[in-house]
């Protein structure tokens, strides 16, 4: 997966908006005001992404690939290296896993929001 493929499935995410309040080289997708996904913009070669604590740890032990999250609260966020084993597909689950429970931890209203975009 490239830069704009990964910028183009957070997107499409009901909600979803990007933004770069770390500086211009770090891309970050949100929804509801909440981060759920960042990146380098240059290189695109680690993703962090949100993670129940529990799930968190069991993909560390199963993928190399898959670190506790750089510069992130350790036990809530995952990095994944790009480039390195992580399929696009094991990528768009994480990260849809993520927009999930950041979504989810949203006020109600927030969330009859991002359901009523998701209907269409």
């Amino acid at each position: 997966m490239n830069i704009e493929d990964f910028r183009d499935y957070c997107l499409g995410l009901p909600g979803a908006v990007e933004d770069t309040p770390f500086g211009p080289e770090t891309l970050v997708f949100k929804v509801g005001g909440k981060l759920f996904a960042l990146t380098d913009i240059d290189t695109f070669a680690s993703v962090n992404l949100k993670c129940d604590p529990a799930r968190a740890v069991e993909l560390r032990e199963a993928f190399d690939f898959v670190q506790p999250g750089f510069h992130m609260n350790k036990k809530h966020w995952n990095t994944v290296l790009i480039g390195t084993g992580a399929t696009d597909a094991q990528l768009r689950v994480w990260t849809a896993d993520s927009y999930q429970l950041v979504a989810a931890s949203l006020p109600k209203a927030a969330q009859l929001e991002l359901a009523q975009a998701a209907e269409g």
